[in-house]
């Protein structure tokens, strides 16, 4: 290794201040001066400084926008390695220990004192937290990006750290050529551009100002006895100490090298941490996603980074109802299946096999807290195993099988469930797709299959080791319950979070808004809406249907199923009712009566027509037809029946009635450009973002603190994404997504009412609204379905055009035919609007118009 002095960067590296950059000379650091080159932004008496640390194979120009970007009296220090970047070429070896002392040497010549937050990515983890460690006083929190600490037990390090790490594989590709980083750079997605990439490689155009690249993989302790194996050991150990620090962990779960394996560890070791997965970003997450706002937003509210959850007062846990009816013979859940084939459990069958599967459980080492991923149809397995999880405080994964394989991959990948119980379909997939979490069947499987499926137990065994042992201590109202998916009609599925408490004021929500008596019976045509039949202790049945397509459902299953528990209640999607009213001339007199005990029709989960209703109310004479508002995050939040929707008129969007008595909505005005406010008002027809407060809203979003931030603000309101306004009696109006609406010249156009406008021309089945163009001068394009199915998509024809441009007062620029709009998997009925604004750009660039 050859020594080198230190130097200043060249000035014209795209991002990069020259002025920033700083030359610091560090006194008897190893007996001798050394010289570290360190980018400042010269705060002169900063509240918080960040000190920025980088790892292998990079430098200190990954901290570029944070010293960019810092807010007022924010502080960056971002430094160079000794051997690293454009710092000095010591000639020596410098492992972990020596660099924790050497960051320590340099922040003491530099007088850094006040505050510190630490921010550190890869191997500059371990570093900076061993300065953290010693640094108690100063320390104001830290912020983690694709590190470790630890090679978790059982795991294999990387196979990319394996193969760099051999003889003859290192010195070739990480010394002797620029190979190692570039390698490095080439993990982003999208790609770095060529000019920073070039910056990137700036420090290290030798060999001899490569060695402590190679150097720095030397000092990873894979092995027993590596000199660094200790210090690293400490440091982890160390992390038990800092339950009162303020951490975010901003990851890149794309990372083939530092993978969530690492995440979760560091979960596990700061728990209290807040957590953001960049979908899609990889290893260098601080250049695949915009890091810059979540870090400074997080900052700004260290106060509120470590909360405490004490015990509340409840209305009653999600397993009380069964309790209740715990010696009550009557039908508590029934399943439908083919050829009239049905099973049922009565109340104090359900009771005695939820307790029996908690005890069992527990007995299999199912512990408080431990995420269990529920691959199970709606039906007497799910509903047991749902409560048993609850019953014994673990956390139930709610992924819909709606998703499709790849969604619930990426849902159960974020979510990191300890246990995944399946039926065999599902447990195939985990296998073939590695899905995380030790494997449980539903059924019983011969020892060939459980040992080919990687199964540890079958729910018949562990219901029956349940019954000999002793019940586990139930969960407080704050521990956390689920974290149940969302639909993912705008992008990924997301995971929420919510605590029993939450759980139990839906609970109340949904049974005061529809006055449900221990007297109701539900049929529910949406599976995640099964679930709450036991929570309400009324009885319940899913109809024989595809459950992942809710079209799929006829007038003949929806009759079967209401028959068998005599039904007072219907849940159904838009698209489901669509199917039932479209089958129903088939139904026998038998069928038709089993409707004559519905007292209220429910359908939500897309806009509902009230010609829709209508026609539902025909077929149950005795129904009062709602449609419910809400969302995954918060259910139920307003409702409002057809008389009501017919008393409110045709207006701008879909009326979806007034709040319910236990919840708050206000509006987030949106200005011309589409940015929304933070000051929220309830006037009438101000046009912005719905924002909701109730005690059944979310806690969160699941290992997402940048949306959850976002979601959140003004602090306890959840930001729904959905557009609308007030009218004069304070009903509702929703008007369309967010990101659906079209920025155009003279303001912001909402999507719904222009598709309502759409639709009423003769002919048309269905439309969708979207703009195409740049932000701020967007146009409107219209994509309407026909009545008479077209074979392909295509330009509407003149006259269709024409009749569509008439009911509006906007320019629609161009009109399509399309056989379908896309549509979401859970509902079969929220348009993918996001996908047509891209087809349709396509179309009209003079690409193929292909199926949208």
């Amino acid at each position: 290794m050859v020594r080198a002095e230190a130097s200043l960067p060249p000035e014209d590296l795209p991002g990069l201040e020259p002025e920033w950059s700083r030359l610091v000379v560090v006194p008897d650091l190893d007996g001798t001066s050394r010289t570290f080159h360190v980018l400042d932004n010269g705060v002169i008496d900063a509240g918080i400084t960040l000190l920025c640390v980088h790892g292998n194979p990079t430098w200190s120009y990954l901290w570029r926008d944070l010293i960019a970007n810092a807010p007022e009296g924010i502080r960056v220090l971002a430094i160079d390695q000794l051997d690293m970047g454009f710092s000095e070429r010591t000639g020596t070896v410098r492992r972990l220990a020596q660099r924790v002392k050497d960051l320590s040497a340099l922040t003491d010549a530099m007088d850094v004192g006040g505050q510190v937050v630490v921010v550190a990515h890869d191997w500059g983890g371990p570093i900076s937290l061993g300065w953290a460690l010693q640094h108690r006083s100063q320390l104001a929190g830290i912020v983690l990006m694709n590190t470790a600490v630890h090679q978790p037990e059982g795991a294999r390090a990387p196979g990319l750290i394996r193969a760099v790490r051999t003889r003859a594989v290192l010195d070739p590709l990480a010394v002797s050529t620029s190979g190692f980083v570039r390698g490095t750079l080439a993990l982003s997605r999208p790609p770095i551009p060529a000019d920073v990439r070039s910056a990137f490689l700036a420090p290290y155009a030798t060999q001899d100002r490569r060695a402590a690249i190679g150097e720095f993989v030397r000092d990873i302790p894979l092995e027993d006895g590596h000199p660094s194996a200790d210090t690293l050991d400490e440091i982890a150990a160390g992390l038990a100490d800092l339950s009162d620090t303020p951490v975010l962990l901003l990851w890149g779960p794309s990372d083939p090298v530092f993978s969530d394996l690492y995440l979760h560890d560091l979960e596990t070791r700061l728990p209290h941490a807040q957590v953001h997965r960049f979908i899609g970003a990889s290893h260098l997450v601080s250049e695949d996603a915009d890091i810059v706002e979540p870090v400074f937003d997080w900052i700004e509210n260290l106060d509120a980074a470590v909360v405490e959850h004490p015990p509340s007062e409840g209305e009653g846990s999600a397993w009380s109802r069964i309790d209740d009816r715990r010696h009550d013979d009557g039908i508590a859940v029934v399943e439908m299946a083919d050829e009239g084939i049905r099973r049922s459990l009565t109340w104090r069958e359900l009771h005695d096999k939820v307790h029996n599967l908690a005890a069992g459980l527990a007995d299999l080492g199912v512990g408080p807290g431990d995420r269990v991923a529920l691959l199970v149809p709606p039906g007497l397995d799910l509903s047991a195993v749902l409560y048993a999880c609850w019953r014994m405080g673990a956390v139930v994964v709610v992924v819909d099988a709606g998703l499709g394989v790849r969604g619930m991959g990426t849902a159960l990948r974020s979510a990191d469930p300890d246990y995944l119980i399946s039926i065999p379909k599902g447990l195939l997939a985990a296998r073939t797709l590695r899905w995380p979490g030790r494997r449980i069947s539903v059924a019983d499987l011969s020892t060939a299959q459980m040992r080919s499926l990687g199964v540890v137990a079958t729910l018949p065994e562990i219901e029956a080791r349940g019954a000999s042992a002793p019940p586990p201590v139930a969960p407080s109202d704050s521990d956390v319950a689920a974290i149940a998916f969302t639909s993912g009609a705008t992008g990924p599925a997301k995971g929420v979070v919510y605590r029993h408490r939450q759980l139990q004021a839906q609970r109340k929500a949904l049974m005061e808004a529809y006055q449900i008596m221990r007297s109701d019976r539900l049929v529910a045509a949406f599976a995640p809406f099964s679930l709450f039949g036991p929570a309400m202790g009324i009885p319940s049945v899913v109809p024989d249907m595809d459950v992942t397509s809710p079209a799929t459902l006829d007038a003949a299953a929806l009759a079967e199923a209401a028959l068998a528990v005599d039904a007072t209640l219907v849940f159904a999607s838009p698209s489901a009712i669509r199917n039932v009213l479209a089958t129903s001339g088939s139904l026998s007199l038998e069928e038709k009566e089993a409707f004559a005990s519905v007292r209220l029709l429910l359908s939500a989960g897309a806009p509902v027509p009230a010609d829709l209703l209508r026609s539902a109310a025909d077929l149950m004479p005795n129904a009062e037809p709602h449609t419910p508002y809400g969302m995954t995050e918060v259910l139920p939040v307003a409702d409002i029946s057809l008389e009501e929707i017919d008393a409110a008129g045709s207006g701008r969007g879909v009326c979806v009635g007034k709040p319910l008595d236990s919840v708050e909505v206000a509006i987030a005005p949106v200005d011309t450009s589409g940015r929304t406010s933070m000051q929220l008002t309830v006037e009438p027809d101000v046009l912005g973002e719905v924002c909701i407060r109730a005690a059944h809203m979310k806690e969160a979003y699941d290992r997402l603190w940048v949306t959850q931030h976002a979601s959140a603000t003004p602090r306890g309101w959840h930001r729904s994404g959905d557009v609308g306004h007030f009218d004069a009696a304070g009903r509702l109006w929703v008007e369309g997504r967010l990101v659906h609406t079209i920025s155009a010249a003279d303001g912001v156009i909402t999507p719904l009412w222009l598709e309502q406008r759409f639709a009423s021309v003769d002919g048309v089945a269905a439309a969708a609204a979207v703009g195409i163009g740049p932000h701020g001068d967007q146009r409107v394009v219209a994509i309407v379905v026909p009545h008479e199915r077209v074979g392909k998509p295509q330009l509407a024809a003149l006259e269709l055009a024409d009749a569509i441009r008439a009911t509006v007062d906007v320019d629609v620029v161009a009109v399509f035919v399309v056989p379908e709009l896309p549509v979401d998997k859970r509902h079969n009925a929220k348009v993918d609007r996001v996908r047509l604004r891209s087809w349709a750009e396509r179309a009209l660039a003079g690409g193929r118009i292909g199926k949208p």
